[in-house]
Protein backbone atom coordinates (compact mmCIF):
# COMPACT_ATOMS: atom_id res chain seq x y z
CA UNK A 1 0.00 0.00 0.00
CA UNK A 2 0.98 3.57 -1.06
CA UNK A 3 1.09 6.43 1.84
CA UNK A 4 -2.23 7.60 0.30
CA UNK A 5 -3.72 4.21 0.44
CA UNK A 6 -3.69 2.43 -2.53
CA UNK A 7 -2.48 -0.43 -3.86
CA UNK A 8 1.14 -0.39 -5.47
CA UNK A 9 1.46 -0.25 -8.69
CA UNK A 10 -2.12 1.67 -8.79
CA UNK A 11 -2.49 5.49 -9.66
CA UNK A 12 -5.58 7.36 -9.49
CA UNK A 13 -8.46 6.17 -11.32
CA UNK A 14 -7.39 9.75 -13.27
CA UNK A 15 -4.01 8.82 -14.35
CA UNK A 16 -3.66 6.67 -17.41
CA UNK A 17 -1.91 2.78 -17.26
CA UNK A 18 1.42 2.96 -18.12
CA UNK A 19 1.61 0.30 -19.22
CA UNK A 20 -0.99 0.67 -21.70
CA UNK A 21 0.54 3.45 -22.74
CA UNK A 22 3.46 2.33 -23.39
CA UNK A 23 2.36 -0.53 -25.50
CA UNK A 24 0.54 2.11 -27.46
CA UNK A 25 3.81 4.53 -28.23
CA UNK A 26 5.81 1.04 -28.93
CA UNK A 27 2.99 -0.02 -31.21
CA UNK A 28 3.18 3.38 -33.20
CA UNK A 29 7.21 2.57 -33.71
CA UNK A 30 5.92 -0.54 -35.47
CA UNK A 31 3.27 0.93 -37.43
CA UNK A 32 5.54 3.24 -38.68
CA UNK A 33 8.37 -0.29 -39.35
CA UNK A 34 5.17 -1.61 -41.39
CA UNK A 35 4.85 1.72 -43.20
CA UNK A 36 8.37 1.61 -44.19
CA UNK A 37 7.70 -1.86 -45.63
CA UNK A 38 4.35 -0.88 -47.39
CA UNK A 39 6.27 1.97 -49.39
CA UNK A 40 9.15 -0.41 -49.98
CA UNK A 41 6.79 -2.87 -51.77
CA UNK A 42 4.99 -0.27 -53.84
CA UNK A 43 8.06 1.49 -55.44
CA UNK A 44 9.54 -1.41 -56.31
CA UNK A 45 6.44 -2.63 -57.96
CA UNK A 46 6.39 0.32 -59.26
CA UNK A 47 9.17 0.15 -61.56
CA UNK A 48 8.91 -3.35 -62.01
CA UNK A 49 5.20 -4.05 -63.08
CA UNK A 50 6.48 -6.90 -65.82
CA UNK A 51 7.77 -8.61 -62.86
CA UNK A 52 4.82 -8.33 -60.58
CA UNK A 53 2.36 -9.22 -63.51
CA UNK A 54 3.82 -12.45 -64.28
CA UNK A 55 4.61 -13.90 -60.27
CA UNK A 56 1.37 -13.02 -59.11
CA UNK A 57 -0.08 -15.27 -60.74
CA UNK A 58 1.64 -18.11 -58.57
CA UNK A 59 -0.31 -16.09 -55.61
CA UNK A 60 -3.27 -18.73 -54.27
CA UNK A 61 -6.02 -16.14 -53.41
CA UNK A 62 -8.50 -18.44 -52.25
CA UNK A 63 -6.23 -20.22 -49.75
CA UNK A 64 -4.58 -16.68 -48.69
CA UNK A 65 -7.96 -15.43 -47.74
CA UNK A 66 -9.26 -18.61 -45.50
CA UNK A 67 -5.81 -18.36 -43.55
CA UNK A 68 -6.62 -14.59 -43.10
CA UNK A 69 -10.11 -15.42 -41.90
CA UNK A 70 -8.45 -17.77 -39.53
CA UNK A 71 -6.28 -14.45 -38.18
CA UNK A 72 -9.40 -12.27 -37.96
CA UNK A 73 -11.59 -14.88 -36.01
CA UNK A 74 -8.55 -15.36 -33.47
CA UNK A 75 -8.96 -11.30 -32.71
CA UNK A 76 -12.80 -12.33 -31.96
CA UNK A 77 -11.42 -14.78 -29.20
CA UNK A 78 -8.57 -12.97 -28.22
CA UNK A 79 -11.33 -10.17 -27.24
CA UNK A 80 -13.78 -12.15 -25.61
CA UNK A 81 -10.33 -13.08 -23.11
CA UNK A 82 -10.20 -9.35 -22.84
CA UNK A 83 -13.36 -9.20 -21.38
CA UNK A 84 -12.98 -11.92 -18.83
CA UNK A 85 -9.92 -10.61 -17.95
CA UNK A 86 -11.65 -7.02 -17.48
CA UNK A 87 -13.98 -8.81 -14.91
CA UNK A 88 -10.94 -10.88 -13.18
CA UNK A 89 -12.08 -14.19 -14.41
CA UNK A 90 -9.19 -15.87 -15.00
CA UNK A 91 -10.62 -19.35 -15.96
CA UNK A 92 -13.77 -21.08 -16.71
CA UNK A 93 -16.09 -21.37 -13.57
CA UNK A 94 -18.39 -24.41 -15.14
CA UNK A 95 -18.16 -26.93 -17.24
CA UNK A 96 -15.60 -27.12 -20.34
CA UNK A 97 -18.81 -26.73 -22.81
CA UNK A 98 -20.23 -23.87 -21.27
CA UNK A 99 -18.74 -21.26 -23.21
CA UNK A 100 -20.19 -18.65 -21.56
CA UNK A 101 -18.55 -19.40 -18.14
CA UNK A 102 -15.16 -19.71 -20.13
CA UNK A 103 -12.34 -17.22 -18.91
CA UNK A 104 -9.37 -15.32 -20.04
CA UNK A 105 -7.78 -18.69 -20.64
CA UNK A 106 -9.44 -20.80 -22.22
CA UNK A 107 -10.72 -17.53 -24.94
CA UNK A 108 -6.55 -17.06 -24.95
CA UNK A 109 -5.56 -20.57 -26.00
CA UNK A 110 -8.37 -20.66 -28.96
CA UNK A 111 -6.84 -17.43 -29.66
CA UNK A 112 -3.18 -18.70 -29.95
CA UNK A 113 -4.46 -22.17 -31.33
CA UNK A 114 -5.99 -19.83 -34.62
CA UNK A 115 -2.71 -17.93 -34.65
CA UNK A 116 -0.88 -21.10 -35.12
CA UNK A 117 -2.91 -22.25 -37.58
CA UNK A 118 -2.45 -19.04 -39.69
CA UNK A 119 1.55 -19.11 -39.43
CA UNK A 120 1.65 -23.04 -40.10
CA UNK A 121 -0.87 -22.05 -43.76
CA UNK A 122 1.98 -19.18 -44.49
CA UNK A 123 4.75 -21.87 -44.02
CA UNK A 124 2.77 -24.50 -46.41
CA UNK A 125 2.15 -21.24 -48.74
CA UNK A 126 6.09 -20.53 -48.51
CA UNK A 127 7.10 -24.02 -49.39
CA UNK A 128 4.64 -23.76 -51.63
CA UNK A 129 5.96 -20.33 -53.38
CA UNK A 130 9.32 -21.92 -53.08
CA UNK A 131 8.24 -25.07 -55.32
CA UNK A 132 7.05 -22.01 -58.08
CA UNK A 133 10.83 -20.84 -58.26
CA UNK A 134 10.16 -17.61 -56.09
CA UNK A 135 12.54 -17.32 -53.16
CA UNK A 136 14.13 -14.25 -51.45
CA UNK A 137 17.01 -13.84 -53.48
CA UNK A 138 15.19 -14.83 -56.88
CA UNK A 139 14.07 -11.55 -58.02
CA UNK A 140 12.33 -8.11 -56.75
CA UNK A 141 9.38 -9.62 -56.19
CA UNK A 142 10.40 -13.03 -54.23
CA UNK A 143 12.39 -10.23 -51.94
CA UNK A 144 9.39 -7.71 -51.19
CA UNK A 145 6.95 -10.91 -50.80
CA UNK A 146 9.05 -12.75 -48.52
CA UNK A 147 10.38 -9.65 -46.68
CA UNK A 148 6.83 -8.22 -46.04
CA UNK A 149 5.07 -11.27 -44.85
CA UNK A 150 7.90 -12.58 -43.28
CA UNK A 151 8.11 -9.75 -41.03
CA UNK A 152 4.83 -10.12 -40.12
CA UNK A 153 4.85 -13.73 -39.34
CA UNK A 154 7.35 -13.09 -37.03
CA UNK A 155 5.20 -10.32 -35.23
CA UNK A 156 2.37 -12.90 -35.12
CA UNK A 157 5.04 -15.47 -33.32
CA UNK A 158 5.79 -12.89 -31.03
CA UNK A 159 2.05 -12.49 -30.40
CA UNK A 160 2.01 -16.39 -30.04
CA UNK A 161 4.79 -16.34 -27.09
CA UNK A 162 2.91 -13.55 -25.75
CA UNK A 163 -0.04 -15.43 -25.17
CA UNK A 164 1.64 -18.36 -23.72
CA UNK A 165 3.15 -16.53 -20.71
CA UNK A 166 -0.56 -14.92 -20.05
CA UNK A 167 -1.97 -18.10 -20.39
CA UNK A 168 1.15 -19.37 -18.10
CA UNK A 169 0.51 -16.94 -15.52
CA UNK A 170 -3.08 -18.07 -14.60
CA UNK A 171 -1.46 -21.93 -14.09
CA UNK A 172 1.34 -20.17 -11.97
CA UNK A 173 -0.57 -17.48 -9.72
CA UNK A 174 -3.31 -18.24 -7.13
CA UNK A 175 -4.96 -15.02 -7.75
CA UNK A 176 -5.61 -13.16 -10.78
CA UNK A 177 -4.40 -9.77 -10.36
CA UNK A 178 -4.83 -6.68 -11.73
CA UNK A 179 -1.10 -6.56 -13.27
CA UNK A 180 -1.99 -9.84 -14.86
CA UNK A 181 -5.21 -8.37 -15.96
CA UNK A 182 -3.37 -5.53 -17.88
CA UNK A 183 -0.51 -7.89 -19.02
CA UNK A 184 -3.89 -9.68 -20.85
CA UNK A 185 -5.24 -6.57 -22.10
CA UNK A 186 -2.13 -5.31 -23.60
CA UNK A 187 -1.25 -8.17 -24.94
CA UNK A 188 -4.58 -8.03 -26.98
CA UNK A 189 -3.43 -4.72 -28.17
CA UNK A 190 -0.71 -6.45 -30.03
CA UNK A 191 -2.93 -9.12 -31.59
CA UNK A 192 -5.30 -7.12 -33.04
CA UNK A 193 -2.60 -4.65 -34.24
CA UNK A 194 -0.70 -7.54 -35.91
CA UNK A 195 -4.10 -8.27 -37.01
CA UNK A 196 -4.99 -5.13 -38.62
CA UNK A 197 -1.47 -5.42 -40.38
CA UNK A 198 -2.00 -8.33 -41.99
CA UNK A 199 -5.44 -7.33 -43.75
CA UNK A 200 -3.33 -4.46 -45.12
CA UNK A 201 -1.10 -7.04 -46.09
CA UNK A 202 -3.47 -8.92 -47.66
CA UNK A 203 -5.40 -6.62 -49.88
CA UNK A 204 -1.91 -5.03 -50.87
CA UNK A 205 -0.34 -8.52 -51.90
CA UNK A 206 -3.23 -10.63 -52.89
CA UNK A 207 -5.79 -8.50 -54.27
CA UNK A 208 -4.12 -5.36 -55.80
CA UNK A 209 -1.31 -7.40 -56.85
Amino acid sequence: MSAHGTPAGHGPVTRPNMTAVGTIVWLASELMFFAGLFAMYFTIRSVAGDLWTSRTSHLEVGYAFGNTLILVISSIWCQLGVFKAEAGIASRTGKFYELAKWGMREWYVLAYLFGATFVSGQILEYSNMFGDGISLNSDAYGSMFYLTTGFHALHVTGGLIAFLMIIGRTFTSKKFTHHQATGAIVVSYYWHFVDVVWIALFATIYLLQ
